[in-house]
């Protein structure tokens, strides 16, 4: 596929078949992320997969929450994200400029892994609502450590969506706003 019938095709995917994913194919999304820029090539990820289906559940259930992301329990392999320390390039930029660099390092790496995913036939679906605290218990992730996502990944069980979008006039303007 090209670049962009990878993004036609990438959608945020709330269903999936049961069957497991291959670990190699699991390893060819992260190195998709492993690949990814980042700020000062800060790098300040580290990806935690989960297959083990005890630790899904468990994960699944700090990711409900006022009724939302109850298709968590059916992805047969969960990424929680973990934001590691900066480089020190990095953060005194992040301080300088008062913009959170890991942030946007983080969500280009999660996309890559579901650019990746939907190359290789996957489904994903990126996850900000879920207990961080309960995740990080859970996965035996240090105290002091943020894990501000998680990645469902699997065969996916939904049709691809027509993907609704603003009038593309109203989203960009050149050299000026």
């Amino acid at each position: 596929m090209t670049i962009k019938e990878i993004i036609k095709k990438r959608q945020s995917n709330r269903g999936y078949k049961p069957d497991a994913v291959d670990n190699e194919i699991i390893m060819q999304c992260i190195e998709a992320a492993h690949l990814a820029p980042s700020a000062c090539n800060a790098q300040p990820w580290k990806f935690v997969v989960v297959e083990e289906p005890d630790l899904r559940e468990q994960i699944s259930v700090a990711a409900e929450g006022l009724g939302m992301n109850k298709f968590v329990a059916q992805a047969p392999v969960i990424i929680a994200v973990v934001m590691e320390s900066a480089n020190a390039a990095s953060a005194i930029g992040s301080r300088i400029k008062r913009k959170d660099y890991t942030q946007f390092d983080l969500g280009i790496a999660a996309e890559h892994i579901c650019l990746q995913a939907a190359d290789l036939g996957l489904g994903s679906c990126i996850i900000g609502w879920f207990n961080e605290r309960a995740v990080k218990k859970i996965l035996q992730i240090p105290f002091t450590k943020r894990v501000p996502l998680l990645i469902t990944l699997g065969y996916s069980s939904d049709e691809q969506r027509v993907k609704n979008r603003k009038k593309i006039e109203s989203i960009y303007s050149f050299n000026k706003y």
